[in-house]
């Protein structure tokens, strides 16, 4: 097992790398995570989650524009396709998640993480990609008898899309009781979620899988 001290240098060194925008560290240090038998879920949010999370504060604070937020998820991308294959799946009432960036918004590396963090958890995530019609939301998770719709905008002229969404699912009441809509992205907030009907506001990734699995553990009491 490795020692705690040893566990957050290599957390520390994947963070910066992926602050940095450093491919090769980024895959070096992933690589360092799987060889000292660190839990891949754990590099993933400890490491790879938060370097993201300072970049996305640099970009709001207008330190780092869209080439540095750019290489820095490309060096995300690298280090958790190598951490990907060693996490442990969890056992547990997983479901279905519809998952998108809506109408308008062409935004997706948050979705992305959400995505990846959501599928180590066990979930199955249909992923619509970014600048989705909010009709396929719908559509979708009535396709797929879908537990969940996840939602993510960057940009406050999109984030109505989500409101719009709700009212459709709301449209097929036996469709809303089974499914639940969680949103997130910057301009979101937990009293946003409230208005517009949501179930739930994720302020990161590692919420929305906790949001995602207590649904779950609901669904199955």
């Amino acid at each position: 097992m490795e020692s705690s001290k040893n566990k957050e240098e290599v957390f520390e060194r994947l963070k910066q790398a992926i602050i940095e925008g450093d491919e090769v560290e980024a895959v070096k240090w992933a690589e360092e995570a799987v060889k000292r038998g660190i839990d891949a879920y754990e590099a993933i949010s400890k490491g790879c989650l938060e370097g993201m999370n300072v970049v996305g504060d640099k970009y709001a604070r207008r330190e780092y524009f869209i080439p540095e937020v750019v290489l820095a998820a490309q060096a995300m991308n690298m280090a958790v396709e190598v951490l990907k294959p060693h996490v442990k799946m969890e056992k547990g009432p997983s479901g279905v998640v519809v998952i998108g960036t809506v109408q308008g918004d062409v935004h997706d590396i948050g979705k992305n993480i959400v995505k990846i963090m959501l599928e180590a958890a066990g979930f199955k995530v249909i992923d619509l990609g970014r600048d989705v019609p909010l009709k396929d939301f719908v559509e979708t998770a009535k396709q797929q008898n879908a537990d969940i719709i996840a939602m993510s905008a960057l940009m406050t002229t999109t984030m109505p899309g989500m409101g719009k969404v709700v009212k459709m699912l709301e449209e097929d009441e036996n469709l809303r009781r089974r499914v639940k809509v969680m949103i997130g992205g910057a301009p979101t907030s937990e009293e946003y979620a409230r208005r517009i009907g949501a179930d739930a506001w994720g302020k990161d990734a590692v919420a929305a899988v906790e949001l995602a699995k207590k649904f779950m553990q609901e669904k199955h009491v």
